[in-house]
């Protein structure tokens, strides 16, 4: 079974760059028909959906954020990276990152499609 672990700084001043990567076990990414994908939830609000990487190493991402954000991976630990520059207030929530069998682009429920880690907590504040 695919695990997934999300890791990264718990704050982040404004106007820095958000990074966080998501170590997985159980399973390779390059394995074929993964999207491993970042998700995240503001407080009080849905999930959004960030954007993935998929097994071909390709990329989409979210038209909202697509100025600021990125997503690589390295396939020798395993892991995918998300990084999210120019953070705001706005940014701040809890982060996940998933693993989902086809190239999902919107998510409405938690656990949906696919395996998912447990989320990490971000702040944003000086």
């Amino acid at each position: 079974q695919v695990q997934l672990q999300e890791s990264g700084p718990g704050l982040v001043a404004p106007s820095q760059t958000l990074s966080l990567t998501c170590t997985v076990s159980g399973g390779s990414i390059t394995s074929s028909y993964g999207y491993w994908t970042w998700i995240r939830q503001p407080p009080g609000k849905g999930l959004e959906w960030m954007g993935y990487i998929a097994y071909t190493g390709s990329w989409h991402y979210s038209p909202s954020l697509r100025s600021r954000i990125s997503i690589s991976r390295d396939t020798a630990k395993n892991q995918f990276h998300l990084q999210l520059t120019s953070v705001t207030p706005e940014d701040a929530g809890v982060y996940y990152c998933a693993r989902f069998p086809k190239p999902v682009t919107s998510v409405q429920t938690l656990g949906e499609y696919g395996y998912w880690g447990q989320g990490t907590q971000v702040t944003v504040s000086s």
